[in-house]
């Protein structure tokens, strides 16, 4: 790599504050730029949309290059709400006097239960206190751990690169474990990212854009869009270097520091046990390859079939099959591989004997922790990879027991 991993998040580009509050299963938190940034966000496609998404997509439109704070609160959607669009607005007024910074200058999100009303008096005091401990001290830590909800551990990753002796960085904190699938155009989950890069507002929403649909937009935990997903940017030029000396180099760690955080989320997957990184080449298009991807991590037979360490591969053959990726299933290869050892399923279109070394070294790879699928169409030059998990039993009996 061209870059190196750090620690320390979203606090770790230069000029960025952060910190945050939890009591209970409610949460705030808030990152903080000490000079205006440029910023980009991407949000949900689901048609029943939180109130946060409304309220930053108005921000962002009026004001991409004045941007200051995030303001963020766990256990409330504030979606399907009465009033909830005030109350989101409320949070904004409340963190803009806090930091003495405009209210235009804000964006905001949430994540947690739908259709329930905010609990204004909790989220406002947790904004008291999450200004109160930012003005102390800045801790990426906190941050992360206000911002949760069913994940089982905070995602955080921070990483560094030179460019004529200047450092540049990029940090980002994410959350999710539900409600993740790719159907959408844009986020899948609610992912904070700062930098201390020069970009002006239009080249980072696009360098964004490309990033998500590359890495977030290519995971599944359960295939249920959220109505919150938001992945936000800011960038505040504390480097003193810009894009344009370093726009591969930017890229290529932006996509790396979103592609490791989704795979955070699908490890983290609600009841999950093992991830799974599902590659599917040799297609007619691009398009092809990422319908077929995504068709094998969002499949249920197959998320349950990792969950029993079951190298059905009928079950990831049919799932290329219904994709509507074109295809000849005489000719098409299906492996598995533990990231040391690999072995063939289906090798030009012929499946391994059923008492075969080879099923019996797949069994032992499916038992692993992390498991990679290959599937090769042979019909054209494209590929993609999603990224998903397994499917089993306190998956649903966390989502059975969500609001009580």
């Amino acid at each position: 790599m061209n870059f190196k991993v750090i620690d320390n998040g979203v606090t770790a580009p230069k000029g960025f504050r952060a910190n945050g509050w939890r009591k209970g299963k409610y949460g705030v938190g808030i990152v903080y730029s000490e000079k205006n940034c440029t910023g980009a966000g991407t949000f949900t496609t689901n048609k029943v949309v939180a109130h946060p998404v409304v309220i930053s997509k108005e921000v962002l439109k009026k004001n991409r290059d004045r941007l200051r704070c995030i303001v963020v609160n766990s256990g409330n959607a504030n979606c399907f709400t009465k009033n909830g669009y005030e109350d989101g607005k409320r949070m904004i007024s409340k963190t803009a006097e806090l930091l003495n910074i405009p209210e235009d200058s804000i964006l905001i999100a949430s994540t947690g239960v739908i259709g329930r009303k905010m609990p204004m008096d909790i989220i406002l005091s947790g904004i008291e206190e999450t200004c109160r401990r930012l003005k102390r001290e800045s801790s990426n830590h906190n941050f992360a751990l206000s911002i949760l909800t069913t994940d089982r551990f905070p995602k955080t990753l921070a990483l560094e690169f030179e460019v004529e002796g200047k450092k540049v960085r990029i940090g980002g904190t994410a959350k999710g474990a539900g409600m993740i699938a790719p159907n959408m155009l844009h986020a899948t989950m609610l992912s904070f990212i700062t930098t201390d890069i020069k970009i002006d507002p239009e080249e980072l929403s696009v360098v964004l854009q490309d990033a998500v649909d590359e890495t977030f937009n290519n995971t599944v935990v359960d295939g249920d869009t959220s109505t919150n997903d938001t992945v936000f940017i800011l960038a505040n030029g504390e480097s003193g270097v810009r894009y344009e000396e370093c726009p591969d180099l930017f890229k290529e760690a932006l996509h790396y520091l979103c592609r490791e955080l989704a795979k955070m989320i699908v490890m983290d997957g609600e009841g999950s046990t093992r991830m799974m990184e599902v590659v599917v080449k040799g297609c007619a298009s691009k398009e092809d390859a990422i319908k077929a991807s995504k068709s094998v991590v969002r499949s249920l037979l197959v998320k349950t079939a990792l969950y029993g360490g079951d190298p059905n591969w009928g079950r990831i053959a049919a799932a290329v099959g219904y994709s509507g990726a074109e295809m000849d299933m005489r000719v098409m290869d299906i492996a598995i591989s533990d990231y040391r050892r690999e072995v063939y399923l289906v090798k030009d279109g012929d499946p391994v004997d059923e008492e075969g070394e080879e099923l019996k070294m797949a069994r032992e790879i499916m038992k692993g922790k992390k498991v990679k699928i290959i599937v090769d169409l042979k019909m054209g030059m494209y590929e993609n990879t999603s990224y998903g998990c397994d499917l089993g039993h306190d998956y649903v009996t966390l989502n059975s027991k969500y609001t009580t």
